[in-house]
């Protein structure tokens, strides 16, 4: 079993139930789901970067990604409705918690200059996005190989029914939000 899907059904959903007072067991915050979405802009030009990004994101995440495509035609943007420009996969169970144990045990910490992710990146719903630059920060990618940077965002979808809930559930599973005053980027960029 994965080692943080024991750790929420021995501590943390205990913790959780305690500090906001909840006595019914499916009240419990909990993580739902994490997507992993790459949008891949000059696939329009060429097809082969929307390969290597929908390989990539296969070995971050283990499971296969699926070929996202343009809702809308923008003339600007040499865009039609219909292209495939990215690719996305929904992690849930137990490949969801693995996957956050090694973001963030692993590839958190190998982003340059890493204070923390931001604190304030919740949707007001209990849900939490946060950016990664490139994704030669997972050890499943050789950077030798990779010819083109792609950066991903990455969200967690939690039931908790407020920002606060969510923050604290996921600082139980170890998530390093920066601290106030700490400056600098973390991950996704910002101030």
């Amino acid at each position: 079993m994965a080692r943080l899907l024991d750790l929420y059904k021995n501590d943390i959903a205990k913790e959780m139930a305690s500090k906001f007072n909840l006595r019914n067991p499916m009240a419990i915050p909990r993580i739902n789901k994490i997507v992993i979405n790459m949008g891949v802009g000059k696939a329009t030009q060429d097809k082969a970067l929307l390969d290597v990004a929908a390989d990539s994101l296969g070995k971050i995440s283990g499971q296969k990604p699926v070929i996202t495509k343009a809702k809308t035609s923008v003339a600007g943007f040499r865009l039609r409705e219909g292209n495939d420009i990215g690719c996305k996969v929904t992690l849930r169970g137990r490949r969801m918690y693995e996957f956050l144990d090694r973001l963030i045990s692993v590839a958190l910490p190998r982003i340059r200059d890493f204070r923390g992710v931001n604190p304030n990146s919740f949707d007001g719903h209990g849900n939490y996005s946060l950016g990664l630059a490139e994704q030669v920060v997972f050890p499943e990618i050789d950077p030798d190989k990779i010819q083109h940077a792609q950066g991903m965002d990455i969200t967690i979808v939690t039931t908790a029914k407020n920002d606060d809930q969510a923050r604290e559930l996921l600082r139980h599973f170890g998530l390093p939000f920066r601290q106030p005053g700490a400056g600098g980027k973390g991950a996704g960029g910002g101030k």
